[in-house]
């Protein structure tokens, strides 16, 4: 019985042909992890809003406060802009509509809205403060 491996489960398989569907079996594993998508924000109903706040001259403000707030529960996050003007706000349900507005010295920007039906995973809106 040369050629051949006995198995514990009760029946025998020609050597060369083990082998090989153990390769093929592996080979096939490995081309579905490189194919399949890979595991993201985007994978679980997150998105991710970001942009700058401008003055009247397109000039960044920083130290503006970025207000966002969710309207399932009304809850209002906050972010206080960076040297460029920039803000973001990582990991928003998908499924949800937010507003957003920025405030400095007192002047306030129009409010935005960010609809549940936007597909985007990245969401940029600059706000302008007058």
């Amino acid at each position: 019985m040369r050629g051949v491996q006995f198995r514990p489960w009760g029946f025998c398989v020609p050597a060369r042909r083990w082998w090989g569907a153990a390769v093929c079996c592996a080979a096939l594993l490995g081309a579905v992890a490189v194919l399949a998508p890979k595991a993201s924000s985007q994978d679980f109903g997150l998105k991710d809003l970001q942009g700058k706040v401008l003055d009247a001259k397109d000039a960044p403000i920083s130290g503006a406060i970025v207000y966002l707030q969710n309207s399932r529960n009304n809850d209002v996050k906050t972010f206080i802009t960076e040297k460029e003007g920039s803000y973001r706000f990582a990991a928003l349900s998908a499924d949800t509509d937010y507003t957003v507005w920025a405030a400095y010295k007192g002047k306030k920007s129009a409010t935005k809205t960010i609809s549940s039906f936007d597909s985007r995973k990245q969401v940029y809106i600059d706000l302008k403060i007058k």
